[in-house]
C-alpha cells in the first residue's frame, strides 16, 4: 500500500480506538463461537492459517487478538494492516487488546521501527510516529 494509505488507515484505526472504553467485554454464548488469538509477531502466515481454519471475521465470526502483533516476524505491518482493517469493517466482532510488543522500546529492540524504516524511507517516520501513536 502507498504511504498515504497506511496513515489514512492508522487515522481512521486511532479515532474509532479513542470511543472505545479501556476494557472491552466480549460475550459468548452455547451459540455465537469466539476465536481467541495471540503473539502474531509479524507472522503473516500464522494469521491467514488462522483466518483459514476458523473462517474470516464476519458478523457471525468473533474474534479476540491478545497483542504483540509485532516485532520478530518480517510482515508486521502487514498484519497491522488486516487486523486494523478488519477492527473497522467488524468493530463489534474484532477486538484488539495491547500486548507488551505495542510499546516504542520494545518496537527499537525487536525490528518493527528498523522494519518501517527500510519499507518506506521516505514516510517511514511519519507511519512509525502514527502506529506509535495507535498502540
Amino acid at each position: 500500500l502507498h504511504a498515504r494509505y497506511v496513515l489514512n488507515l492508522l487515522h481512521e484505526t486511532r479515532k474509532h480506538l479513542k470511543q472505545l472504553p479501556n476494557i472491552s467485554h466480549v460475550s459468548t454464548c452455547y451459540s455465537e463461537e469466539v476465536t481467541v488469538c495471540g503473539d502474531l509477531h509479524g507472522q503473516l502466515d500464522d494469521l491467514f492459517l488462522i483466518f483459514y481454519k476458523n473462517g474470516l471475521p464476519s458478523p457471525s465470526k468473533s474474534y479476540v487478538f491478545n497483542g504483540d502483533f509485532v516485532d520478530r516476524g518480517k510482515q508486521s505491518l502487514e498484519v497491522l494492516v488486516i487486523l486494523f482493517t478488519f477492527l473497522l469493517i467488524y468493530p463489534k466482532e474484532v477486538h484488539l487488546n495491547r500486548g507488551n510488543h505495542e510499546d516504542h522500546m520494545v518496537n527499537l529492540r525487536y525490528g518493527f521501527c528498523a522494519g518501517l524504516s527500510t519499507m518506506s524511507r521516505v514516510h517511514g517516520k511519519k507511519i512509525l510516529k502514527m502506529f506509535q501513536n495507535v498502540f
